[in-house]
């Protein structure tokens, strides 16, 4: 895939990250993130890169015992529909898998990719500690336009969708 590389975030990255994200937030396809949570949070993110520029990110946060979260997932416009996206998501349902967690969610304005990778919707009210944590800071709470999808890790199976 033109030398794209899928990996653990690194403090070089962050900038690159910010930037994506900024940029879909502004387009009201996201939460921004301020780059301070960023930094807090380098370890829970993935990133594609094309030699030292970052063209995609995505996020997994630990919400619960079992519950996970795929957050701020973004590829760069001129990178869509090459399957950056899918192999982030992978990616963090890889390392879901390797820590132990038994489900993982999203909240999306596109289900239908999420379900392509083995995602099924599901009510937002199912999702209760993830309510009262990050969506209280969105400017939507609490009328959220968002889809909620989750996916079921079973044990044994590879994530390469």
């Amino acid at each position: 895939m033109d030398d794209i590389q899928i990996r653990k975030a690194k403090l070089s990255d962050i900038q690159g990250m910010y930037q994506l994200i900024f940029q879909n937030a502004q387009k009201n396809l996201m939460l921004p993130r301020a780059l301070s949570e960023l930094y807090e949070h380098l370890r829970d993110y993935a990133v594609a890169v094309q030699g030292h520029r970052v063209i995609g990110v995505s996020g997994l946060g630990i919400c619960w015992e079992d519950l996970g979260e795929i957050k701020s997932l973004a590829v760069e416009t001129s990178f869509m529909g090459r399957g950056i996206g899918t192999k982030l998501v992978n990616f963090c349902l890889g390392e879901a898998r390797e820590i132990g967690l038994k489900r993982v969610f999203a909240l999306t304005y596109i289900p239908l990719f999420f379900q392509k990778l083995g995602f099924q919707e599901i009510p937002k009210e199912e999702l209760p500690h993830k309510i009262w944590s990050d969506c209280v800071k969105c400017p939507k709470f609490p009328k959220c336009d968002e889809i909620a999808v989750i996916f079921h890790i079973k044990e044994g199976e590879a994530c390469d969708v």
